[in-house]
């Protein structure tokens, strides 16, 4: 199982302001692009997601979607994760991405 470590900032999507991403850094996303996988809807990648602190570790199960405006891949942030750290938009993120397909 391939994993990646990176910090990049929570961002709202305009289009539906409930939603929060974070936009992978060039490495993740090429880790994922290097990686055979089955097609999948909308080119989604399976991941298993860990954010450090504040407070204890969050792991999660989810995907990220390739993003046609960044080059990378895009990775949802739900909202039980967000009020468990206390994030708001602009906060940085501590995260280990493992890719699951």
């Amino acid at each position: 199982m391939e994993s990646c470590r990176f910090t990049a900032p929570l961002w709202r999507w305009q289009a539906q302001d409930s939603w929060f991403f974070v936009t992978l850094p060039e490495d993740a996303a090429e880790t994922i692009r290097e990686r055979p996988r089955p097609a999948r809807g909308f080119g989604s990648v399976r991941v298993r997601v860990h954010l450090d602190g504040p407070g204890p570790v969050t792991v999660w199960e989810t995907s990220v979607f390739p993003d046609s405006r960044s080059g990378s891949y895009v990775l949802p942030v739900k909202k039980k994760v967000r009020a468990a750290h206390d994030l708001e938009e602009g906060d940085p993120l501590d995260l280990m991405l493992e890719v699951l397909d």
